[in-house]
């Protein structure tokens, strides 16, 4: 995966989809954690990042789903388990390849990460300004509406 460390800072490329239906927005995060994020993984090397997309929700969810067109690409830096990050996210709309197999409204869903509980869930739009979601700059991304490609500086505060 690419993923190492270089001088302080932890450096990931990450792939994530964003699937949404009737409304709704899919969003997961790691069992204990105190936020959300896009479902997705790191890029391996020699991978494009829409297979990332694919390959992910396949490992994780057990469901195949279609990555499209690239959303946005935020260079994120972020502070986890009190460990400097520098991340380049490449975030691709997405869907299901079979739809019946991803509706909103069948509540928590689980999934797996290695030895890693993953928790699925499907929020409403307004229902994001009460979560945290990592990184910070997604609410504008999925609150716009607005397909068109973005490239975003996020920093989050240390600790968030």
């Amino acid at each position: 995966m690419l993923s190492f460390q270089i001088d302080q800072h932890r450096f990931n490329c990450r792939a994530a989809a964003i699937i949404e239906r009737d409304g709704m927005v899919l969003l997961h995060r790691v069992e204990g954690d105190d936020f959300w994020t896009l479902p997705g993984g790191r890029v391996e090397a020699g991978e494009d990042a829409a297979h990332t997309v694919e390959r992910e929700m396949l490992e994780e969810l057990g469901i195949a789903v279609t990555a499209g067109p690239l959303r946005c690409l935020v260079e994120n830096f972020f502070e986890y388990q009190s460990q400097p990050n520098h991340e380049l996210g490449l975030y691709f709309l997405a869907q299901p390849a079979d739809p019946a197999q991803l509706q909103p409204g069948t509540g928590m869903l689980e999934g797996r990460e290695g030895h890693l509980r993953l928790e699925f869930a499907w929020f409403t739009r307004q229902q994001l300004a009460q979560l945290v979601v990592l990184p910070g700059c997604l609410y504008d991304i999925l609150l716009s509406g607005d397909d068109r490609f973005q490239h975003i500086v996020n920093r989050d505060a240390p600790g968030t």
